[in-house]
């Protein structure tokens, strides 16, 4: 990574990653793969680690919930405004998908989630997918993330949700699985309000890795081109074909509800958000990019440490506010 200051993430994060521990991701075996996740997501569960990925807005009901889909049970984190922020019975859903793909939590994203809910407000369910392992593809989290939309929107009086007003939304691996429930949804004859993809992951073929940004901060704090490598191996088994769960090569984007795509300038995956908003917007679906100088990939879970989460929170809840309102 360059050393010029304006090629660098914030201090904090280079500090916090420093003292970090980095497996060796060629070499890591399914056994310590499943045991840096257990790691890693209980850290991130942790009171203490609130100072990293920030702390909740006040007066938002948090809690888990479980939901049975088809041959399994996932959990979701579903967030509520306060009833004295609420006028109507029905609120907007906004489907979130946390990122990291093979660690990762829904608890990390707190901070953004809650916030929507009690500003918007609106209902917030967050997908705790299946992680991605040598035996789970990145297909089963994108199944996950669609089903449990699709359960939401059929029992809606349920959840207390509006299914006319409805939003997914996405960060890194999440946005891969966000981004191919809204084609499956336009496919189906769902009509969704809007979607924001944060850093997104939409290419995991051969040419993933061969973007300028790939090359330019392939060595970042937050990712790096070997965990991208490792993601890749585990994300699309050998037989299967990558373009079916990257919706940069979908085959019509047409018709897709208006779009946020938040790129921090400094990640790996940069430049495959501005190449999906170029075929968005090729295909006539309208798209709205935003730009965070001095950020990195997964920024959004660490405002405490980067500035930019915050004014990337205000421009997702001004966009998400347009459209769920109404």
């Amino acid at each position: 990574m360059s050393n010029a200051t304006g090629t660098q993430q914030p201090l904090g994060i280079r500090v916090f990653h420093a003292l970090a521990k980095e497996p060796d991701w060629s070499t890591l075996s399914a056994e310590e793969l499943s045991a840096l996740a257990e790691t890693t997501n209980r850290k991130r569960s942790s009171p203490l680690a609130r100072l990293i990925t920030g702390f909740p807005e006040r007066g938002v009901a948090i809690a888990w919930h479980e939901m049975t889909l088809p041959g399994r049970v996932l959990r979701v984190r579903v967030y509520r405004p306060a009833r004295d922020r609420v006028q109507e019975e029905a609120l907007p859903l906004v489907l979130h998908v946390h990122g990291g793909g093979f660690v990762g939590t829904a608890v990390q994203s707190d901070w953004i989630n809650s916030h929507l809910a009690g500003v918007l407000p609106a209902v917030v369910v967050s997908v705790e997918h299946r992680l991605i392992t040598s035996t789970i593809p990145l297909s089963a989290a994108i199944d996950d993330g669609y089903d449990v939309l699709e359960q939401l929107l059929r029992t809606a009086p349920d959840w207390g949700i509006d299914p006319s007003r409805v939003a997914v939304m996405g960060e890194s691996a999440g946005a891969a699985v966000t981004a191919l429930a809204a084609i499956r949804a336009r496919r189906s004859g769902v009509s969704l309000r809007a979607q924001v993809l944060v850093n997104p992951c939409v290419d995991v073929t051969s040419t993933a890795l061969d973007y300028p940004s790939m090359s330019e901060f392939g060595d970042t704090p937050t990712l790096t081109v070997e965990q991208m490598e490792y993601f890749r191996r585990l994300a699309v088994p050998e037989g299967t074909d990558a373009r079916e769960v990257s919706a940069l090569y979908s085959n019509d984007l047409s018709g897709l509800p208006p779009t946020l795509v938040v790129i921090p300038v400094l990640d790996p995956w940069a430049d495959q958000g501005r190449a999906y908003a170029q075929r968005l917007r090729a295909d006539g679906t309208s798209v709205q990019v935003a730009e965070h100088p001095r950020a990195g990939h997964g920024f959004l879970s660490t405002p405490s440490l980067v500035p930019a989460a915050k004014n990337a929170r205000a421009g997702i809840t001004e966009f998400l506010t347009g459209r769920l309102t109404g």
